[in-house]
């Protein structure tokens, strides 16, 4: 089994195929964390030490034991109010604005299914585990129920709370930590992906010191800015070796995210919801789901953990028709056109696209309302017929007359003073009495915490799904939450959290009751790049910039928590539209080719030689893209330090690879560049299929390949090896 209970010592064992978790009940009835690693049947409750600390509180229940202590014993759930003073995971206030919260362990269950979270996403899995570990606080009537799963098959653990009021008077939950991990000893680093608006994700590598460091995002989505995915790593860990820990919030709202080495030199690591504007009233007997968080180890470095988070990603967080389909090769007509099209044009812009063997066609912004730019019209999703010249559905079919499929783009979250949505009911908008709001892309925010708007979004954007065979819907969110005030709250400090459970709940609905529409996630492209829209969209917009040489470092971030095939990843033209950076046609398709593949152009300005080389592209992806939806991914480059980026792909029986290579600087007499693959068959040899050229598995990973210099900015270069038998 997955989950073992040894009764006679308390100890709690969780196995995946290759790692061991284990935690205690103590004679305090505390739960202390014991282990996170490798495989270990025997228990490490040896490590625990108890010492008389000083100006370290101990427990009533310890008696005149002076070596019990809190402030330094490792915990699955430190909390505040029993004398630990590192940050905790729970702080609960009162009604007469105490803190002192004692959780002990009452009770626990082991089932033989993975717990789901109402009205969250969570991962899920037929085969799998959960231990539900229930502890309380009898003074306030608390349950709060430590919630496990087990994903064998990834290595993953997964770690979420529920939070019951049993007692008679309301509390306010402060703080939720989801996921708390306690080291005794050691040095680490600290791997967080930081970023802007059209910058997003880019590596940084700390080491963890004395205090607590912070990342998240208080702007009421994931953010451009901090992803909820985060790397624990050992001081020498590298790509291929080394212990490292990661961890995913599958949550796309405010989130945080702490590391702190204590006075003991003992390290903690926290991740859950945002404190900032976060105070949740729990009444008699109202419970409280905090979002779930991924956790996985490995003792092979960085990228074997990224695989890991892949395949979680990819068999138990997606889901639906599209979870493991092929993407359509997609033509969006944001670039294309912007805001000033016809009906005409998007037609016209389906047969240029149907030529060159591209598969979609996707409407961006301006189809509704009276939106010619981006100062109205959110929120009244009525298509502006006299604009397209047809209904939606007729444009529809003659969109697919012309052998493409249709798609259209949608921003339900927002709406613009200059709409009927808003002069209706302008009590529907985030707005503090009183005090004028916080415009951002002119537009303000609609409160998805009131059901009747979220009630009333889905029957607009249903109706509108109905009227034609649509096949692509990309739901943007353009603007950081601001003006947190809910007319319809009880509390403002639930707001927050209400809110994301109304994007949910839209967000379930729609995608169950069109279930054969694939679905991408943007804002402003990467700004909820997590797990919890990949449970309802199965891939992403990465950026908002597709400069190649800028997606190069943007999608080597990414792929540290999440798999290829949920990145969208586009051609666009140059000068690039955020850059002005100019680059060859090849080296953008190289590029583009890492995730869902599609173009951001008018394709009626491409040349002949570009369009033969769109029908190439096109042909190498659909041969290409069985590898790059299923295989495993590695990183062959840091981007970021590199005078290139490198990465391949490599099917399971390790068979066929995929190598692409860009050249991020030239310079005079450049020495040569080698670049070592991974994950071949060190046994095998393989044949480059374009040249024919033969080479060892084993010389390729431990001497590497030779890559030929071309004068010229940002070469690219993709080489296809075969096994030869």
């Amino acid at each position: 089994m997955a989950i073992l209970f040894d009764a006679e010592k308390q100890i709690f064992f969780l196995h995946t195929q290759n790692t061991t978790y284990q935690m205690k009940v103590d004679g305090q009835k505390y739960l202390l964390h014991l282990y996170y690693g490798k495989t270990m049947d025997a228990s490490t409750e040896y490590m625990l030490t108890y010492f008389d600390r000083g100006f370290s509180g101990n427990p009533h229940t310890a008696g005149t034991d002076r070596t019990y202590s809190l402030d330094a014993l490792p915990q699955e759930f430190p909390v505040l109010g029993n004398g630990d003073y590192r940050s905790v995971a729970f702080k609960v206030r009162e009604e007469n604005d105490c803190y002192g919260c004692d959780l002990r362990y009452l009770r626990h269950e082991i089932s033989g299914h993975k717990y789901g979270i109402p009205g969250l996403p969570a991962a899920y899995g037929t085969n799998a585990q959960t231990l539900t570990v229930v502890l309380e606080d009898a003074r306030l009537g608390l349950e709060v129920s430590l919630l496990y799963g087990v994903l064998e098959d990834c290595d993953v653990i997964t770690r979420a709370v529920q939070v019951k009021n049993k007692g008679t008077k309301t509390v306010y939950i402060e703080k939720l930590a989801s996921a708390c991990l306690d080291f005794l000893y050691g040095t680490y680093d600290v791997i967080t992906f930081y970023g802007r608006h059209a910058m997003e994700r880019n590596m940084q590598r700390t080491r963890v010191s004395h205090g607590r460091q912070m990342v998240g995002s208080t702007r009421g989505c994931s953010s451009h800015q901090y992803n909820p995915f985060i790397i624990l790593a050992g001081e020498d860990t590298s790509e291929r070796r080394g212990e490292c820990y990661g961890a995913a919030f599958v949550y796309s709202g405010s989130f945080g995210a702490e590391t702190e080495k204590d006075q003991y030199d003992q390290t903690r690591f926290l991740m859950g919801l945002s404190e900032e504007q976060f105070s949740y009233p729990l009444e008699k007997n109202q419970v409280f789901y905090a979002p779930e968080v991924v956790l996985s180890y490995s003792e092979q470095g960085m990228n074997r953990l990224s695989q890991q988070f892949h395949r979680c990603v990819s068999k138990h967080i997606c889901r639906g028709a599209w979870q493991h389909k092929i993407r359509p090769v997609l033509v969006n007509s944001w670039e294309a056109c912007y805001f000033d099209f016809t009906g005409e044009d998007i037609v016209n812009l389906a047969r240029q696209a149907a030529e060159l063997g591209i598969e979609m066609v996707v409407l961006d912004d301006g189809w509704f309302g009276h939106r010619n730019d981006d100062n109205s019209s959110l929120g009244d999703w009525e298509v502006n017929e006299e604009k397209l010249g047809c209904t939606l559905g007729e444009l529809a079919d003659r969109i697919q007359e012309t052998g493409v499929q249709f798609g259209i783009w949608i921003e339900p979250e927002m709406v613009s003073e200059d709409s009927e949505l808003y002069r209706t009911h302008p009590e529907w908008i985030m707005q503090i009495p009183g005090k004028k709001p916080v415009r951002a892309r002119n537009q303000l925010i609609l409160d998805f915490a009131n059901p009747k708007v979220v009630s009333y979004l889905y029957g607009k954007i249903a109706a509108v799904l109905s009227q034609g065979e649509i096949h692509y819907v990309k739901w943007d969110m353009n603007r950081s939450l601001s003006d947190i005030y809910s007319n319809y709250a009880v509390k403002q400090g639930a707001v927050l959290y209400d809110y994301m459970l109304g994007v949910y709940r839209l967000l379930e609905q729609l995608t169950a009751d069109f279930p054969e529409i694939l679905w991408e996630g943007c804002s402003g492209g990467g700004g909820r790049f997590d797990m919890g829209m990949l449970y309802y969209t199965p891939q992403i917009w990465c950026s908002d910039n597709t400069d190649a040489v800028d997606r190069v470092r943007i999608q080597y971030g990414t792929s540290f928590g999440y798999p290829l095939a949920v990145m969208g990843a586009h051609i666009s033209a140059v000068p690039n539209h955020q850059t002005g950076r100019t680059t060859d046609f090849h080296t953008r398709g190289v590029v583009s080719m890492t995730g869902a593949f599609g173009y951001e152009m008018d394709l009626g300005k491409l040349s002949d030689e570009e369009k033969a080389q769109v029908r190439e592209q096109i042909s190498r992806y659909h041969e290409a893209a069985p590898l790059l939806q299923s295989g495993d991914y590695y990183r062959l480059s840091n981007p970021f330090t590199d005078e290139f980026g490198a990465w391949m792909v490599v099917d399971a029986g390790r068979r066929k690879a995929l190598l692409s290579v860009v050249m991020l600087n030239i310079h005079g007499s450049l020495p040569v560049i080698y670049v070592k693959l991974d994950g071949l068959d060190e046994t095998k040899e393989y044949r480059d299929t374009e040249s024919g050229s033969v080479y060892s598995g084993a010389a390729l990973m431990s001497c590497g390949l030779p890559v030929t210099l071309r004068l010229g900015d940002y070469q690219a270069y993709q080489i296809q090896f075969e096994a030869t038998e």
